[in-house]
C-alpha cells in the first residue's frame, strides 16, 4: 500500500490499533486495511520485586500507555504527516494470569501480583487435586485461593477479580469482560459451553463455604467473550487515559481483551488444530492447539488453556528464558566500555549469540540455569541463576553462550516430552516469535534442537502480541461471517514471508546429553536455593 493510502487511511480512521503490555516493553501496532502494520510506538518498562511480589503499579501501568501512545503518534506524524485520532477498532492485550483484586466500588485491594510469583505452591495443588484438572501456580484463581490460606484481610471485601489486560479494558470501556484465552489463566474453562466450568465453581464454592465470603466466585471474575464479539466501546475517559492530550476519539469498538498467549497464537497463525507456537522472551511458553483433550491432569507439567476463538490449547510454561544471558550481555558490555570499546545493544547480541553456532553440540560440559525466579515445572519455587563446570570441560566462550540459550529451553523441553512422548500429539507446524529468536537462525537453531522439530519464524513475527490483538480487533469488524483460523489464513498470511530452520541429527542429539546433565544438575540448584538465602 503506498503512503498516501496509509496517510488517507489515518485520517478517515480506516486503521487499526493493537497494544500490548509485556514483561518489557508496552507496545502499540496499527495496522492498515491490508492488515498490516504501518506504524509503532513502544514503552520499555520493568517489574518490582515489592516485599517478596512481583509487581507493576498501576500509576506505571497507565504511564507507560500514555508514553507508547505518545510514542505511536510520534512515529506516525514522522512517516505520514498527520495525527491519529480515531480507529474503526481497537484492541487490548498483556501479561496472562496474575491477580488484580478491587473492591465492589473499584478500589484496589491488593499489590498486582503478576504471573512470576511461584508462591502459591500450596494453593495451586490444592485446587489440581480438588478440580482433577491443572492449575498452574501463576493462575488467578490460585492467588485467590493463597490469599484465602493466607487469611488476607482483603479477601472479604472482593469485589472484581481480573488480569491486566481486563483492567486496562475495564479503565477504557466500563466493560468487566475478558476473552476466553485469558479467561482461561483465571479459572478452567469448560470448551463446550465457552464459559467458567460449573461443577468446579460449585466446587470451590464448597471449598470456602465455611468462610462465609459476601461475594460469589462467579460474580467477581470477568464475564467471558470470544474472537469476535464486540467487548463494548472507548468512553471519553478512557480515550483521556490513551490520549491526555485530548486529540483521541471516544466511541470507537474493542474486541474482548487478551493475554500475550492467545495474541501469540495469532500472531504466528497457530489458531487451528495441529499448529503451535512458541513464545520465548523473558518467559518461555510453547502452545500446542488440541485434536483432542488430553488422556489424564498433568498437574505441575501442562496448563489447559484456550485459543481465542475457545479450541482447547496444551501449554508448556517455563517462567524463566533470556533474562539471566541478558544479564550476562550486560556485563560482557560492561567489559568492553572499561576497555575502551563501544558496541550497540543488537551487535553486541548477534556476535556473541552467533558464537553459540561454533560450540560443542552439548556445550562442551558445561551446565547452566538460568532461575531469576522459581520453576514449577523443576519444584523449585525460588531462583537462584547458576554456572557451574567441571575443571575438564571445555571452557570457552562458544559454549558458554550455547549453554545460556539451551538452559534458557530445559524447562520448556521437559514439558513438552510429555506431550510428545506420552500423549502422542501431532503437530504440523510451529511457529516461534520473541526476543529469543532476534538474532537471525540462531534462536531458530537452538529451539529446534530442543524440540527436535522444525521451527518456523514470520517476517512479521517481531511485531509480537500488539499486531496479534490488533488482528483480533481487525476479525471484530471483519470477520464476515468466516472462523478467525480462515480469516488469519486469507486476510493476515496470505503472503506472508517466512523462514524454517531444522536442527541436525548432531545438534539434537547435543542437545538430549544437555537435557541430561541439566536435569542431574538439579540438585545443585536446589541446594543454592536451600543455602544461598
Amino acid at each position: 500500500m503506498h503512503t498516501n493510502q496509509i496517510k488517507e487511511e489515518i485520517v478517515n480512521g480506516q486503521t487499526i490499533l493493537g497494544i500490548e503490555l509485556g514483561s518489557t516493553r508496552i507496545k502499540a501496532v496499527l495496522i492498515n486495511s491490508e492488515n498490516q502494520p504501518i506504524a509503532q510506538g513502544a514503552h520499555d518498562w520493568e517489574n518490582t520485586l515489592l516485599d517478596g511480589i512481583w509487581t507493576y503499579s498501576l500509576d506505571d501501568v497507565w504511564k507507560g500507555i500514555q508514553s507508547c501512545f505518545a510514542s505511536l503518534q510520534t512515529n506516525i506524524q514522522k512517516s505520514y504527516a498527520v495525527n491519529l485520532t480515531r480507529t474503526k477498532s481497537l484492541g487490548v492485550s498483556a501479561m496472562m494470569h496474575g491477580y488484580l483484586p478491587f473492591d465492589s466500588e473499584g478500589k484496589q485491594l491488593a499489590a498486582f501480583r503478576t504471573w512470576r510469583n511461584t508462591m502459591t505452591a500450596p494453593a495451586a495443588e490444592q485446587l489440581s487435586s480438588l478440580f482433577d484438572y491443572p492449575v498452574p501456580e501463576r493462575w488467578s484463581i490460585s492467588h485467590l485461593y493463597q490469599a484465602i490460606l493466607n487469611k488476607e484481610e482483603h479477601v472479604k471485601n472482593l469485589g472484581f477479580l481480573t488480569t491486566l489486560a481486563g483492567y486496562v479494558h475495564w479503565k477504557l470501556t466500563g466493560e468487566k469482560v475478558l476473552g476466553t484465552g485469558d479467561a482461561s489463566g483465571m479459572f478452567p474453562v469448560d470448551i463446550k459451553t465457552g464459559h467458567y466450568d460449573k461443577s468446579m465453581l460449585k466446587a470451590f464454592s464448597d471449598l470456602t463455604k465455611s468462610y462465609q465470603f459476601s461475594w460469589q466466585l462467579e460474580r467477581v471474575l470477568p464475564s467471558i467473550l470470544t474472537a469476535g464479539e464486540t467487548a463494548g466501546r472507548l468512553t471519553s475517559e478512557g480515550a483521556h487515559l490513551l490520549d491526555p492530550s485530548g486529540s483521541f476519539e471516544a466511541g470507537i469498538p474493542l474486541c474482548p481483551p487478551e493475554g500475550d498467549a492467545g495474541t501469540g497464537m495469532v500472531a504466528t497463525n497457530s489458531i487451528a488444530k495441529r499448529t503451535g507456537n512458541v513464545s520465548a522472551g523473558t518467559s518461555v511458553f510453547a502452545m500446542i492447539v488440541l485434536e483432542k483433550e488430553l488422556s489424564k491432569s498433568y498437574n505441575k507439567f501442562i496448563d489447559l488453556v484456550t485459543t481465542p476463538d475457545g479450541s482447547l490449547v496444551a501449554m508448556s510454561h517455563g517462567n524463566n528464558c533470556t533474562g539471566e544471558y541478558d544479564n550476562w550481555m550486560r556485563l560482557f558490555s560492561e567489559v568492553l566500555t572499561t576497555a575502551g570499546f563501544a558496541l550497540s545493544k543488537g551487535e553486541l547480541y548477534d556476535k556473541l549469540l552467533y558464537k553459540a553456532l561454533e560450540g560443542d553440540k552439548e556445550c562442551g560440559g558445561l551446565l547452566a540455569y538460568n532461575y531469576l525466579s522459581g520453576e514449577t515445572m523443576t519444584e523449585l519455587y525460588e531462583g537462584r541463576p547458576l554456572f557451574v563446570r567441571e575443571t575438564k570441560n571445555t571452557f570457552n566462550l562458544a559454549n558458554f553462550m550455547r549453554s545460556q540459550l539451551f538452559t534458557a529451553l530445559g524447562v520448556l523441553r521437559i514439558g513438552m516430552d510429555i506431550l510428545f512422548e506420552q500423549e502422542h500429539v501431532a503437530i504440523d507446524s510451529i511457529t516461534g516469535h520473541g526476543g529469543f529468536f532476534k538474532t537471525a537462525e540462531v534462536g531458530q537453531k537452538m529451539m529446534a534442537s530442543a524440540l527436535h522439530t522444525p521451527i518456523s519464524v514470520l517476517k512479521t513475527a517481531g511485531e509480537g502480541g500488539a499486531w496479534g490483538i490488533a488482528l483480533l480487533a481487525s476479525y471484530m469488524v471483519n470477520k464476515q461471517n468466516r472462523s478467525l483460523a480462515d480469516f488469519l489464513s486469507t486476510d493476515a498470511f496470505a503472503t506472508a514471508e517466512v523462514n524454517t530452520v531444522e536442527a541436525d541429527q548432531a545438534d539434537i542429539d547435543g542437545f538430549n546429553t544437555f537435557l541430561e546433565r541439566y536435569k542431574r544438575g538439579l540438585v545443585v540448584e536446589k541446594a543454592a536455593v536451600q543455602n544461598l538465602k
